[in-house]
């Protein structure tokens, strides 16, 4: 064993030794001399023990010195990489070029920042005879997407952690046709990395791209161009312009605040009033122990204070980088109603079909139509479909299917309405193919307005859907794991729960009588019992169906250390008694709870509020 030791460590040594040679950045080449110098085999291996690996979503991890992290190197590497993947791929990516964002997030210590990346991997393209297209401020992350395609560009990257940590950042890649990339790119991507990770001639001479003709700076054009497109979204400007209610939106110290003000200015409706403490970017995030507004009220308490102040009776939260968007109501009874990410999808569905049947006359025309979500998400935009006569479809989990489904029936000639996740994330605008917090924001607040004119809130209009189309009751948690070997049992245990290759017959009382595993591709309810969906075999999805008509998922989170679940009781138009449907799904989600993910055994941490 010492031996092996011995060998792992030289090995670690090497890789360290090498980074050295290459690392230019004062900061994170002192932490690593130092490690070093003292033989730190344990710090070492949190920095060179394994490299960063490069998925659908691009990268995500913390910033800091060595291969495990985010810096200025492996930003180098990733896009040098990348770079070349595009040249195999586009003939013509010296004539079109990228497109390259960032948020306001920065590390002290290691003198990492979404801005000095962006600015790395612009220099990495310019020096190769790429235009590239790199923002000269903030931006939300849509807005990359977006001139992708509005610039017929061949790929876009985004430098953001979107609401994760503040020591996390991250590098999303967007494909030719404005959707994030899908296997096999990130598999290809990923080799192009390890075969190009000697930095350049120029690599770290980033002061270059500043007299290059090949920089663009996009920023007003598309400034003006995205708030131009969602205009096409704004249905009741009159309304807009007589409206009384009055709204709260916090950017939770991202980069949200002066784009939802301009939305808000496109529709002719008055500005927000922005929470002060929280309306510019911070890459601190003083204020929020998480800056996720999915996490809850928390990380509303400032918003809903201003509210107070200002007798708004609805609050619109955008997380740091602005593509997903929270909605808080306040009650007749004075308390704050936090509408979930599949509320607001029923709401705003809804909204968008009814604005969409006001426009279309012709009843031929629904045919064409088409709405998504994807398939841990609430099944109520199929219960609208089917009663209106639109196609729904449904996807795996993330906008990255979403978008490319949608790129593709749009290309046919259909047109995609909408489409959501239960993670706070809606389309509502086909000039963006991926989830945009600010489009949804300015939509939800046209929608708000115009129920107001009928004596309704959201959340009685909300109620209204339901009666029409049927009650859907959802709950969704997570519990947090950082032992990978723990989760892999966990999921290995429920498919051979009754002896091998045997998935669980019932949870508690519950009757099970369906089981889809898009880890495996086995799904029962198909007569070859293969599964439809796209399977991966390097991430954990189960899914249960129970005889009650309960629908339980358990996957595992791509980009943190989180088992999830998501779990829906869905009854037909006309049962209302939501009381009853509320208490059958508390008590599926508790048995689901003690005997699937055995938390006390497991030692998995619930999620706190």
């Amino acid at each position: 064993m010492a031996a092996q030791g011995s060998a792992g460590d030289a090995a670690l040594r090497r890789e360290a030794e090498q980074w050295l040679q290459w690392d230019q950045n004062p900061k994170t080449s002192a932490i690593v001399k130092e490690l070093v110098a003292e033989g730190n085999v344990e710090e070492l291996q949190k920095y060179f023990g394994s490299r960063m690996e490069f998925g659908t979503a691009g990268l995500r991890a913390a910033m800091g010195a060595g291969i495990s992290h985010m810096n200025d190197l492996t930003i180098i590497q990733t896009t040098q990489g990348f770079c070349r993947y595009l040249e195999k791929n586009f003939s013509d990516l010296k004539n079109r070029g990228v497109v390259i964002g960032f948020d306001a997030r920065a590390h002290l210590s290691s003198g990492g920042s979404s801005k000095r990346f962006a600015r790395l991997a612009a220099n990495t393209f310019i020096s190769q005879g790429v235009p590239v297209y790199l923002f000269s401020d903030v931006t939300p992350t849509p807005f990359v997407p977006y001139t992708v395609t509005h610039l017929k560009l061949c790929a876009g990257i985004m430098v953001t952690a979107s609401h994760n940590p503040k020591q996390d950042n991250g590098y999303k890649v967007y494909w030719e046709n404005g959707a994030q990339i899908i296997s096999p790119h990130d598999k290809g991507i990923s080799q192009a990395i390890e075969e190009n990770k000697e930095p350049w001639p120029q690599a770290w001479d980033d002061k270059q791209i500043d007299s290059s003709a090949l920089l663009h700076d996009p920023y007003a054009t598309i400034n003006k161009e995205y708030f131009k497109d969602i205009q096409k979204q704004c249905f009741h400007r009159n309304i807009n312009k007589e409206t009384n209610l009055k709204f709260v939106h916090t950017s939770v110290h991202g980069v949200g605040h002066k784009f939802v003000q301009l939305a808000f200015k496109a529709f002719d409706l008055r500005p927000p009033f922005a929470v002060p403490e929280q309306k510019d970017p911070d890459p601190e995030f003083p204020t929020v122990k998480y800056p996720n507004p999915e996490e809850g009220k928390g990380v509303l308490t400032l918003s809903f204070a201003l509210a107070e102040k200002d007798g708004a009776k609805i609050i619109l939260a955008n997380d740091p980088d602005a593509d997903r968007l929270a909605v808080a109501e306040k009650q007749e009874s004075g308390e704050w109603k936090v509408f979930s990410g599949n509320e607001l999808g029923a709401l705003l569905g809804w909204w968008i079909f009814t604005c969409w049947k006001k426009q279309n006359r012709d009843a031929c025309a629904i045919k064409d139509v088409y709405m998504l979500s994807s398939t841990v998400s609430s099944k109520i935009l199929r219960a609208i479909a089917l009663k209106e006569g639109f196609h729904f479809e449904e996807t795996l989990t993330g906008f990255k299917w979403m978008g490319n489904r949608a790129k593709q029936l749009m290309d046919q000639g259909k047109a995609v309405l909408f489409a959501f996740e239960e993670a706070i994330g809606y389309m509502c605008c086909p000039a963006v193919l991926d989830k945009d917090g600010v489009s949804a924001a300015v939509i939800t607040a046209e929608m708000a307005s115009f129920l107001a004119t009928r004596n309704l809130s959201l959340s009685q209009q909300l109620k209204a859907v339901y009666d029409e189309y049927g009650f859907h009751i959802t709950k969704a948690s997570y519990f947090i794991c950082h032992d990978p070997k723990v989760i892999q049992q966990l999921f290995d245990n429920l498919r051979n729960y009754d002896g091998k290759d045997t998935y669980p017959k019932s949870c508690g009382r519950f009757k099970v009588s369906g089981i889809r595993d898009l880890t495996t591709g086995y799904d029962s309810s198909q007569p070859d019992l293969k599964a439809i969906l796209p399977t991966s075999k390097s991430s954990q999805m189960i899914t249960f169906t129970f005889a009650n008509g309960g629908v339980a998922t358990m996957r595992t989170s791509g980009t943190e250390p989180k088992i999830k679940y998501y779990s829906e009781l869905c009854a037909p138009p006309g049962n209302s008694d939501v009381e009853q449907l509320k208490k059958e799904l508390d008590e599926l989600v508790s048995a689901l709870e003690k005997h699937f993910f055995q938390p006390e055994k497991n030692n998995l941490q619930r999620k706190t509020e």
